[in-house]
């Protein structure tokens, strides 16, 4: 099976996407909202993994606060496109599902999956995306992942999530800090590695 990224979209969609990213730059659109929010969850200086990264946007911005930041993406146009525009951060054409990243690069002290990467996985992979993930995460180390809700149940998310080794420890319903409520159309999730 192949991820939910290359069968439920259009051909041509990763070329419109980095350059829908680029547009919006180019128009000065905040999309730095998700680096904020992991940049307040990690200490300076960490070692950080973009888990999903596409175009580079947000391993870009983690980059430019201080932070080592490796950015992963299954989609080679993604990545290419994050080389060009983003070129600080590391970037490596993966697919989350069967990562296997050298021994030299240790542990992270963090990860992030932005932009509903995690519902665009191949269907049933999710316990198997999430277990790589935590696999290369220091203890405690958080993971932090949004989503829509229309794409992914809460409730089914949660059980992948503590299937993978994580425990859930905050929600919520945007990157801007908005409570969570069981009615959002958007959850913002930090788990942390067991």
């Amino acid at each position: 099976m192949t991820a939910s990224w290359f069968t439920e979209q259009p051909e041509g969609h990763s070329e419109w996407y980095a350059e829908h990213f680029r547009e919006l730059v180019a128009n000065g659109e905040d999309v730095e909202g998700e680096a904020r929010f992991m940049n307040a969850v990690v200490p300076p200086a960490s070692r950080l993994l973009d888990a999903g990264c596409g175009q580079g946007r947000t391993a870009n911005a983690l980059f430019a606060l201080g932070h080592q930041v490796l950015g992963i993406d299954i989609d080679p146009v993604l990545i290419a496109a994050a080389k060009v525009d983003h070129p600080g951060p590391k970037y490596l054409l993966a697919d989350l599902a069967t990562l296997d990243l050298p021994n030299d690069l240790g542990l992270f002290d963090g990860a992030i999956s932005a932009g509903n990467v995690i519902t665009f996985v191949t269907p049933g992979s999710h316990v198997q995306v999430l277990a790589s993930v935590h696999k290369y995460l220091k203890p405690d180390a958080p993971y932090v992942l949004g989503f829509h809700t229309e794409r992914l149940d809460i409730d089914e998310f949660d059980g992948y999530a503590k299937l993978a080794g994580f425990d859930i420890d905050n929600r919520f319903s945007t990157w801007d800090l908005r409570h969570w409520r069981d009615d959002s159309a958007f959850a913002v999730t930090i788990l942390r590695s067991l």
